[in-house]
C-alpha cells in the first residue's frame, strides 16, 4: 500500500493466522523476539514504534528492512499484511535526496509479482487522477486482472461532496471495482475505541448516509474481506489442478532424493549386504555404459562404447588409411638403400633385401599409433568409471574414492598385456615379410608398371641437351693434362696414346678406344687375351719395362686419384635402369603396407577389445570383491559425511509436508460449486467474515498504512498489493 504519509517508517510484515473454532486467546509474536506471546495489543503496538525507531532512527529515516509479525485470533481469516510506505516528494530529515526513486522501486518490488493482487487506496477527499496508487497499479498490472481499488476518509469529505462516482467507477473504471471503508481515526486509536465498535460505527455510516445507501453492500472492512474471499476462491477453481499436479511431480523428485540418502546401517550384515549391492549395481551400471544399454542415454553427444568406437574407426583407422608409407623416403633414400644392398656388385634385378629393410621400417612407424589407440580407449575407460553414478555411492565419498583407486589400478594392470600384444602383433608382422600374400603386387608386375611410368615420363618431358657450365671452368685444367699427358707418351713410347684426359672427378668413367695401345693393355691385364708370354717374360727380368720404370722412378704419375670422402651418397643423377628400380620398389612398399595396414586396423582394436575392455567387463566386480568386500573395512569405507544426514533429515521433513498438502488438496473438491459451497462465509462478532473448510496452509499477504488499504498475497500463484 502506499500512503501519503513522510514520517519515519519501516516495512513491516503481519500474518494473521485463523486460529481453530473454540479458542478464544488472540496473541502475536515478533521474529526477533521468538517464542515471546504479546496478549496486549498495545505492547504489540509499542513493541513496533520501538524497533522502527531502532532501525531507522527518530528523523524520518525509511528502510525495507522488514519488521515480522504474526498475529494469533479466532476471528480472522490466515492473510499476511505487508505494511508499505507512502511516496516522498521532498527528502527530509535523515531521508536520502533520491527517497522518491528508492521507495517506488521497493514498492515495485512487491506489485510486480503476478501473483500479487494490488489494493490501490485513495483517500476520498483527494483527486482520483492524482492517485500515486492507481498510477503504480497500472504500471504493474496494465490489464487490471489484480487491481483493487480501495477508497479512505469517506467521513471526512466537504460537505456537498462524495465518492458515489468514485465508487460506482465512473472516473476511473477497474476490472476489480473499488470498495468504501472507514477507519478508525487518530482520536479513536489513542481512545482505545475497539475495532469492533468501529466495524459497527462504519456499517452505521453506509446504511445512514442516502449517497451510498445503494452501494452500502459493496462497502467496509467486511465486504472488502468478501471480496478478497471471491477471488481467492476463484483462483482456487483455476489454479488447484495444476497446483495439484506440481505438487504431485514435486513429491515424486523429494522421495528419489529421499531414497537415495538411503536409512542408517550399523550392523555388519546390513553393512555388507549394502556394500555388495552398491558393488554390483556399479558393474552393471559400468557394462551397460560399455554396451550402450544404459538408461540415462545422452542424446547431445557421444558417450560410452560410442566413443570407443569412435576412437577404433574415426582416429586410429582414418590416421592410418591417411598416411603415406613413402612420405618420409626421397628417390636417393631408396636408391642408397638399394646400391647399399647389392654390396661390390651390380644388381641384375631388383634387391629383395632393400625392400624387406625398407618395408619394416615403415611397419615400425605403427606402432606408436597402435599404443596410442591403446591410451586413448583406456582414458575413456577411466572416464567412464567416473560418470557411472549410483545412487548409493553419493552417501560413501569414501568408498567412492577406494571404487575410482581399484578400477584405475585395474585398468592400468590389463593396459599391459594390451600394449605387450600389440607389440607382438607389429614384431609378427616385420619379421616375416610375406610376399606371396594373394594383394601383393608382385616384383615382375612392379618393374612392368615402373617401366611404363618412366617412359610416359620420357615422352611427357623430353629432355633437352644443354652446354655445361663447367665446360669452360675446365678448359685449363685440361689443357694442362694434355700437356702432361703429350710428356707422358713420349717417354713410354706410345703406351699412352696422346687422347684427352677428362678431368679427375670423371676419371673412372674414360673408355679407352679400341684401336689404342693402351686399350689392348688394360684388356689384356684384365682377361689376359694379348701376348701374354711376352709379358711374362718381361715381368721376369723387371717389373715395367724401363720408360715406364724410369717414370715410376722419377716419381711422375699417370693417373691422379681422389681421396674417398668421410659420407658417400650415390649420384644425384639417376640413369632409366636406377629410375625403374626405385620407382618399382616404392610400388611394393606402397602394395605391402597397405595390407600389413589392413591387418593392424583388424588386429588392433581386437588386442585392446579383448585385453582391456572386456576383460574389465568380466573381472570388475571379482576385483571389487577381493579388495574391497572385508568385514574392517565396512564401517570406514560406508562412512557418510554429515551434510548426507542433514539432507536426510531435511527431506524427510519436506516429503511429509508435501505428503499432508497432496492429501489436503486430494480432499477438496474440483468443481466449480462444490469449491464455492466448500468456502462458506460467516459473520463473527468484530463482523469480520471467516472462512469454514479454508486450508490452514493458505493464506494473503496485505498492506496498509494509516489512511487504511492494505496488501494481500496467496500461497498459490496469486497474492494482493493493496496502495
Amino acid at each position: 500500500m502506499i500512503s501519503a504519509r513522510a514520517a519515519r517508517w519501516c516495512c513491516s510484515s503481519c500474518k494473521i493466522r485463523g486460529m481453530p473454532m473454540g479458542s478464544d486467546e488472540e496473541w502475536g509474536e515478533f521474529l526477533h523476539l521468538p517464542g515471546k506471546k504479546l496478549f496486549d495489543f498495545n505492547d504489540i503496538r509499542r513493541e513496533i514504534q520501538v524497533e522502527t525507531e531502532r532501525e531507522v532512527g527518530g528523523n524520518k529515516g525509511v528502510s525495507d528492512k522488514q519488521i515480522r509479525l504474526k498475529i494469533f485470533s479466532p476471528n480472522v481469516l490466515d492473510i499476511t499484511l505487508v505494511d508499505l510506505p507512502g511516496l516522498t516528494k521532498v527528502a527530509v530529515g535523515d531521508q536520502p535526496s533520491d527517497i522518491e526513486a528508492r521507495i517506488r522501486t521497493m514498492i515495485m518490488s512487491y506489485i510486480k509479482l503476478q501473483t500479487c493482487l494490488i489494493l490501490a487506496v485513495t483517500p476520498a477527499n483527494s483527486d482520483l487522477a492524482n492517485s500515486d496508487a492507481l498510477q503504480m497499479a497500472g504500471i504493474a498490472d496494465p490489464d487490471g486482472y489484480r487491481t483493487i481499488g480501495v477508497i479512505t476518509k469517506l467521513d471526512i469529505m466537504d460537505r456537498g461532496t462524495d465518492a458515489r462516482n468514485f465508487l460506482l467507477g465512473k472516473v476511473i473504471p477497474l476490472r476489480l471495482g473499488y470498495v468504501g471503508v472507514v477507519n478508525r481515526s487518530q482520536e479513536d486509536i489513542m481512545m482505545n475505541r475497539s475495532i469492533k465498535d468501529a466495524l459497527i460505527a462504519e456499517e452505521k455510516f453506509f446504511r445512514s448516509r442516502p449517497v451510498y445507501s445503494d452501494v452500502a453492500d459493496r462497502c467496509g472492512i467486511s465486504q472488502l474481506g468478501k471480496k478478497l474471499n471471491q477471488i481467492l476462491v476463484q483462483h482456487i477453481k483455476t489454479v488447484l489442478p495444476g497446483l495439484k499436479s506440481r505438487i504431485s511431480a514435486t513429491l515424486v523428485s523429494v522421495a528419489k532424493e529421499h531414497a537415495s540418502y538411503g536409512e542408517i546401517t550399523e550392523s555388519k550384515a546390513g553393512q555388507g549386504a549394502l556394500l555388495l549391492n552398491i558393488l554390483s549395481k556399479y558393474c552393471e551400471a559400468f557394462s551397460s555404459m560399455i554396451e550402450g544399454k544404459n538408461k540415462e542415454m545422452s542424446t547431445s553427444e557421444l558417450s560410452g562404447g560410442a566413443r570407443i568406437h569412435y576412437i577404433f574407426q574415426n582416429i586410429f583407422v582414418k590416421s592410418l588409411e591417411e598416411f603415406d608409407p613413402c612420405e618420409d623416403l626421397t628417390d636417393d633414400d631408396i636408391h642408397t638403400a638399394i646400391r647399399n644392398a647389392t654390396g661390390p656388385r651390380s644388381a641384375l634385378f631388383v634387391p629383395e633385401v632393400p625392400f624387406e629393410v625398407l618395408v619394416r621400417r615403415q611397419i615400425a612407424l605403427l606402432l606408436d599409433p597402435s599404443l596410442q589407440c591403446a591410451r586413448f580407449v583406456y582414458d575413456e575407460l577411466i572416464k567412464m568409471s567416473h560418470c557411472c553414478m549410483v545412487n548409493e555411492l553419493q552417501r560413501f565419498p569414501i568408498l567412492r574414492k577406494c571404487m575410482d583407486e581399484v578400477i584405475g589400478n585395474f585398468l592400468w594392470e590389463g593396459l599391459e598385456p594390451s600394449e605387450t600384444m600389440i607389440g607382438h602383433i607389429i614384431e609378427m608382422e616385420m619379421d616375416y615379410i610375406n610376399t606371396s600374400h594373394s594383394n601383393f603386387i608382385g616384383g615382375s608386375k612392379a618393374l612392368e608398371i615402373a617401366r611404363q611410368h618412366i617412359k610416359a615420363s620420357r615422352v611427357a618431358a623430353p629432355i633437352s641437351k644443354q652446354k655445361d657450365p663447367g665446360d669452360s671452368e675446365v678448359a685449363p685444367n685440361h689443357e694442362k693434362s694434355l700437356k702432361s699427358r703429350a710428356i707422358v707418351a713420349r717417354l713410354v713410347n706410345g703406351i699412352v696414346p696422346e687422347q684427352g684426359v677428362r678431368p679427375p672427378a670423371t676419371v673412372e668413367k674414360t673408355t679407352p678406344s679400341a684401336n689404342s695401345t693402351g686399350a689392348v693393355w688394360g684388356i689384356s691385364s684384365i682377361f689376359g687375351i694379348s701376348d701374354r708370354s711376352s709379358i711374362k717374360g718381361n715381368s721376369t727380368s723387371s717389373p715395367f719395362s724401363e720408360p715406364v720404370q724410369s717414370i715410376i722412378d722419377h716419381g711422375i704419375s699417370l693417373i691422379h686419384l681422389r681421396e674417398p670422402p668421410n659420407i658417400l651418397r650415390p649420384s644425384e643423377t639417376h640413369s632409366d635402369e636406377a629410375a625403374i628400380e626405385i620407382a618399382a620398389t616404392r610400388l611394393l612398399l606402397k602394395s605391402y603396407y597397405d595390407i600389413v595396414r589392413k591387418n593392424i586396423e583388424d588386429f588392433i582394436p581386437k588386442a585392446i577389445m579383448h585385453f582391456l575392455v572386456n576383460h574389465t567387463k568380466k573381472e570388475l566386480h571379482n576385483v571389487f570383491i577381493r579388495k574391497l568386500y572385508r568385514d574392517s573395512l565396512f564401517e570406514e569405507m560406508l562412512q557418510e559425511p554429515d551434510e548426507i544426514s542433514v539432507k536426510r533429515k531435511s527431506t524427510r521433513e519436506t516429503l511429509r509436508v508435501l505428503q499432508q498438502a497432496f492429501r489436503t488438496l486430494d480432499e477438496l473438491p474440483l468443481e466449480a460449486e462444490t469449491v464455492e459451497k466448500g468456502y462458506k462465509l460467516s459473520a463473527d462478532l468484530t463482523g469480520l467474515p471467516k472462512i469454514h473448510g479454508l486450508p490452514t496452509s493458505s493464506w494473503h499477504a496485505t498492506s496498509s498504512d494509516s489512511n487504511g488499504g492494505g496488501r494481500s498475497s496467496f500461497p498459490s500463484p496469486y497474492s494482493t498489493v493493496e496502495m
